[in-house]
């Protein structure tokens, strides 16, 4: 199994906006690190080479993506350039009031659409984490994920 990972955004300002600059000229490069790290398995992109023009529930921008392992997309967040720009995410999306990311297993080979994905969100919204669907906490718990992936 593969765990696919769903990230939605409502974006401040048009993507064309000079304070969406930062964010926007680095897509490409962050997007393409994304590729290169080990355990990288897919991600959901257009004609741009990226995901800006999806959208899901109420107009969120979308990143979705399937990895090997939770570990493979943990070191991709927080250890590599990725994490600057998520450090300054308040710059660009506005808060949330309910989750905006949800992770679940697939099989290997499956590359899950926004509907899928959708659905997985406000299960996981509307009902906490559970196999179906779950958060970070869940993803950085080995132990249960080691259990689950081995189930």
């Amino acid at each position: 199994m593969h765990l696919a990972e769903l990230n939605i955004g409502k974006f401040k300002y048009p993507t064309t906006d000079p304070r969406m600059a930062e964010f926007m000229d680095n897509l490409d490069r962050v997007n393409a690190l994304a590729e290169r790290t080990p355990g990288f398995v897919w991600r959901l992109k257009g004609d741009n080479n990226n995901a800006t023009e999806f959208r899901i529930g109420d107009d969120n921008a979308v990143n979705l993506s399937v990895w090997e392992t939770p570990e493979a997309l943990e070191h991709y967040v927080f250890k590599t350039v990725h994490v600057q720009f998520y450090k300054k995410r308040a710059l660009w999306f506005d808060l949330m009031e309910k989750p905006h990311m949800v992770f679940w297993w697939v099989e290997e080979g499956h590359q899950p659409d926004l509907q899928e994905a959708l659905e997985r969100l406000e299960h996981y919204q509307k009902n906490g984490a559970s196999e179906y669907a779950f958060g970070w906490a869940e993803v950085i718990d080995k132990e249960r994920w080691h259990a689950q992936r081995c189930a």
